[in-house]
């Protein structure tokens, strides 16, 4: 459905704490493969290469505290801490896919922008090209 900048701007205070709490740097990664089927917490690490301990406990509790993960102990032995997705974290795997799914289809697009960028060469096309508001200092 598309917003106005006017309704963006009226609902930022409520949308913007919730886009945090899902969009955070981990989140989605972990709401992803716990889509799939609960995981126990080192499993969970394993799979996020490069996250600490101490990032994934706190992003843990954080989706936990909103009511999209919930975790279990498990008391047999050895004991472990397993964590699964909640029916409203659920609700979450359709728009990520679809994020995934884009992240996959521009990964070359992104690339080339910023070798672009990074080359100093123009971007945007023409239509951004010969639009005055977005034209360097030294082309006005």
């Amino acid at each position: 459905m598309p917003y106005t900048e006017q309704q963006v701007i009226e609902t930022i205070p409520i949308v913007r704490p919730v886009l945090e709490q899902i969009a955070h740097k981990w989140s989605i990664l972990i709401l992803t493969f716990l889509c799939e089927e609960p995981k126990r917490f080192n499993a969970l690490r394993r799979r996020l290469d490069g996250i600490t301990q101490k990032a994934l406990t706190e992003t843990l509790r954080r989706l936990e505290r909103n009511g999209l993960v919930e975790r279990h102990v498990a008391t047999a032995s050895p004991i472990a801490v397993v964590y699964s997705i909640t029916p409203l974290g659920r609700t979450l795997q359709a728009p990520f896919l679809a994020l995934y799914d884009w992240a996959l289809d521009h990964q070359c697009d992104l690339s080339e922008a910023q070798r672009r960028f990074d080359a100093g060469e123009p971007s945007g096309g023409p239509a951004l090209a010969s639009d005055p508001r977005w034209a360097s200092d030294a082309q006005r």
